[in-house]
């Protein structure tokens, strides 16, 4: 099995954030959102990852280091595409196609999920769906009554179907994508234009291949500030039976309302934590009270009472009650 991680957008709406880090490396309970992505999809699989391909923009050596690192964490070798412009889905996969073959995942890195199923190699495709209030936002599918897609409907006007389309793909047979992807690129086909993978599955589909759904329990979204701090909510309610609270931090004085995310290093004095909060490595909070907050690396907070909050790295945060947003080396006092 191989997976394609396509993760080459700006993230522009979870500024000001992913003016340092790309939004795939933003921190969900104590690790990167694309790092948890991997861990998720190796839980779902029955057979073992080969490869994992990153499809990629401009971003620096140690990002690079991070991503091969993170495939290696679940035994994979790790490969580095660039995407030099962003001209559509479609286009983003086929940017790994030397490792379009066999058996793939294709999953879009700005989201997770929670699911409790394990993966059916022997279907010709499987798009991961969920049921949403509003498909009008999303691109959809269709299903006829043996559970089989009879449609893709990009951002609906009017109600056809109220399974989006969530972001993750398996296909059995990788180079028959990859012909199809390239038969848009040679041809120009384009949507608004972009090079759409929606339209490569209606062609694959026209031409016989069955794809099937596969229903989530939950979609996280990964977008903005709100919907991040929500999937780490609720990312940490999946995971509190595990071990949160690093040995080395230090906790003096202070209240933990669980489940929190606690890192190497962190120093906590007369404050109160959680619940709902993750806070990265070296980080100090005193005489605070945060809740259902995202804090990161070598920040320091102090005097401060903060929920539904992101703070970035290097920050100093010192004031007043507030729901903020601040990116990285900031220093705000009140």
């Amino acid at each position: 099995m191989k997976i394609i991680i396509p993760m080459a957008g700006k993230g522009t709406r979870l500024r000001p954030h992913t003016l340092t880090t790309p939004k795939p490396l933003i921190p969900i309970a104590g690790k990167a959102i694309v790092h948890r992505l991997v861990e998720d999809l190796v839980r779902v699989c029955a057979e073992p990852i080969e490869e994992i391909g990153f499809v990629i923009g401009d971003v620096d050596a140690e990002i690079e280091n991070r991503l091969l690192e993170i495939a290696a964490s679940v035994g994979a070798k790790g490969r580095l595409f660039k995407q030099e412009v962003a001209l559509g889905t479609a286009h983003a996969v086929l940017c790994a196609k030397e490792i379009l073959e066999g058996n793939v995942i294709v999953a879009f890195a700005d989201l997770l999920f929670n699911a409790n199923f394990k993966l059916d190699t022997n279907q010709d495709g499987i798009i991961w769906v969920q049921q949403v209030p509003d498909p009008s936002s999303f691109g959809v599918i269709k299903i006829d009554r043996t559970n089989t897609i009879t449609g893709f409907i990009e951002k609906p006007k009017e109600f056809v179907s109220d399974l989006a389309i969530i972001g993750i793909y398996y296909f059995k047979d990788g180079k028959y994508l990859k012909d199809e992807l390239q038969y848009l690129v040679d041809n120009d086909i384009m949507n608004s234009g972009e090079y759409q993978l929606t339209v490569a599955l209606e062609n694959m589909k026209n031409k016989g291949t069955k794809f099937v759904p596969g229903q989530v329990l939950e979609w996280l979204d990964c977008g903005n500030k709100d919907a991040t701090v929500n999937t780490n909510k609720r990312y940490l309610e999946y995971i509190k039976d595990q071990n949160l609270i690093s040995p080395t931090a230090q906790i003096v004085n202070t209240i933990i309302k669980e489940p929190v995310f606690i890192g190497e290093n962190v120093r906590l004095n007369n404050t109160v934590i959680g619940p709902h909060v993750s806070i990265g490595k070296n980080t100090v909070i005193e005489n605070s009270i945060i809740n259902n907050s995202i804090i990161q690396e070598n920040t320091t907070i102090r005097s401060a009472i903060l929920t539904d909050s992101m703070l970035g790295n290097y920050v100093n945060y010192s004031g007043v009650a507030q729901n903020v947003s601040v990116g990285d080396y900031n220093s705000i006092k009140y």
